[in-house]
């Protein structure tokens, strides 16, 4: 008796050690397999893909320079290279897509080269939305609530934030007036690196990331854009430095990533999330980022996983970006979760794009 009761204090104490041990092993697990889920694909081309927006499993668009627009129906296993929207050659470096036919397409540029481009036939043809009329203007990305409210953010000019919004599926494009935005530092803008540096959340919501001035900034609106307020970050700014990508995974908690894109493999200060719908920003030290990253993004239907990525590769978080783990593997400039969850797309530098399952 003696000895079954051993027996059994030995298999019940094995048990709850198997229990501890699993429960404290659920986020390195999840870590270990990211590791193993990404695939590369073939895009056909050659041309460094800045954007890239994931509809579904099977449905995704990706976008870059020299004219290149890219669509994928059959989960990456083909990519269609589609007919270019305009005879000039632009850089792409944005592409957000509504739903399998519809998506919009912004290239970047002083002057005329920032536009804004829209398809409702899965790119077999686009409609010119809109051209930036002002010189010193340079758009860097846009980002949609839905099908008919978009917004569209430039560099600054002459100490003003430039902001564009549409209310009409992009028919027309209006100016935010400068007396509802804060005023702007010398040289402040955004770097048109992933399409990701403007966020948007539900109805209302949308935040904007800054950097290239004396420091780092974060804007922010709770009525789609009419009224702004601006919250410094945590993160050094520079010329080629500060905020590249802000993700949200609700309307209060969020991550910004960035770094200096100069000083791709350092990794100094680059990650700050916030619990409080932007307003304010704590910096993550310990466990952080791995190097510089262009890209964050939240993956639909967890309770708080984000991946950030950049051309050096990419890290992960299940904890709201408090604790990170270095996914091994390729580095992409963008990334985008499809609205399930479940399956995203890097795409980068030589055409290259991943599927990360």
């Amino acid at each position: 008796m003696k000895t079954m009761k051993h027996m059994k204090v030995m298999q019940q104490s094995l048990k709850a050690s198997f229990f501890m041990f699993f429960m404290t092993s659920i986020p390195f697990m999840s870590f270990l397999s990211w590791q193993s889920t990404w695939t590369l694909q073939t895009s056909g081309v050659t041309a460094r893909l800045r954007g890239i927006s994931a509809v579904s499993d099977t449905v995704a668009w990706a976008s870059g320079a020299s004219n290149t627009i890219l669509r994928t129906s059959d989960g990456g296993a083909t990519w269609a290279r589609l007919p270019g929207p305009a005879t000039d050659k632009l850089d792409f470096r944005d592409i957000d897509a509504i739903d399998e036919r519809t998506a919009y397409v912004l290239s970047i540029g002083n002057g005329a080269a920032s536009r804004i481009y829209k398809t409702a036939d899965a790119g077999a043809t686009w409609e010119l939305q809109f051209t930036n009329s002002d010189q010193e203007a340079f758009f860097d990305a846009m980002a949609f609530w839905d099908a008919e409210h978009g917004i569209a953010v430039s560099d600054s000019v002459g100490g003003r934030f430039v902001i564009m919004t549409t209310d009409n599926g992009g028919k027309t494009w209006l100016p935010v007036p400068s007396d509802r935005l804060p005023p702007a530092l010398p040289n402040e803008g955004a770097f048109a690196a992933s399409g990701t540096n403007v966020a948007v959340f539900g109805r209302d919501h949308v935040w904007f990331g800054t950097g290239a001035a004396s420091k780092a900034r974060v804007l922010r609106s709770s009525d789609r854009g009419r009224t702004w307020q601006i919250a410094d970050a945590p993160v050094p700014a520079g010329q080629s430095a500060g905020i590249y990508s802000v993700a949200f995974r609700d309307a209060n908690h969020g991550i910004l990533v960035g770094g200096d894109y100069a000083r791709e493999s350092d990794a100094i200060d680059n990650v700050a999330v916030t619990s409080d719908g932007g307003a304010t920003w704590t910096l993550v030290r310990e466990r952080a980022l791995t190097g510089f990253r262009s890209v964050v993004a939240y993956r639909p239907g967890t309770a708080s996983t984000f991946i950030a990525v950049g051309p050096l590769g990419a890290d992960a978080t299940t904890d709201d970006g408090r604790t990170w783990s270095r996914i091994e593997g390729p580095g992409f400039d963008t990334f985008s979760f499809a609205r399930g969850g479940s399956i995203g797309w890097g795409a980068g530098s030589q055409g290259r794009i991943a599927q990360l399952r």
